[in-house]
């Protein structure tokens, strides 16, 4: 059995803009903490993990990228959102057969990360599309 993944951390130039982003995105809570340096990211889902948000004390290069995938109901809505928020979309919507779809995208500062839709989902979907017609 594999290691769970516990936390998650992004280096960031602009903490608060970063934290704003992803506030406004998915919905999650950041609480800054000034005497730490840090942010804390409270992503209020009890299938996800919690993370922070912080800017290194010293100039690059940064120790290490990260890439995660947040969950969500609808690639192509949460794109969008994120195209208004000012981020950018690199995958529109790609099937991992077996799994589900994922896209990828970058926040305003070029940090890549994920979106990822389970199959589970994608077959609620084609069901409520098909009673609609």
């Amino acid at each position: 059995m594999g290691l769970p993944v516990v936390h998650f951390e992004m280096m960031s130039k602009d903490p608060a803009g970063v934290s704003d982003f992803y506030a406004e995105i998915f919905g999650w809570k950041v609480r800054h903490h000034p005497e730490l340096n840090y942010r804390i990211i409270e992503t209020g889902n009890k299938m996800g993990i919690n993370g922070g948000i912080l800017k290194p004390d010293r100039e690059g290069p940064w120790p290490g990228n990260q890439i995660f995938y947040v969950a969500v109901d609808d690639l192509a809505k949460y794109n969008r959102k994120i195209e208004k928020a000012g981020g950018r979309i690199h995958v529109e919507e790609q099937e991992i057969p077996g799994m589900g779809s994922l896209s990828l995208f970058t926040d305003p500062e070029g940090r890549m990360n994920g979106l990822f839709k389970p199959m589970v989902q994608a077959k609620k979907a084609k069901k409520a599309k098909k009673k609609k017609k």
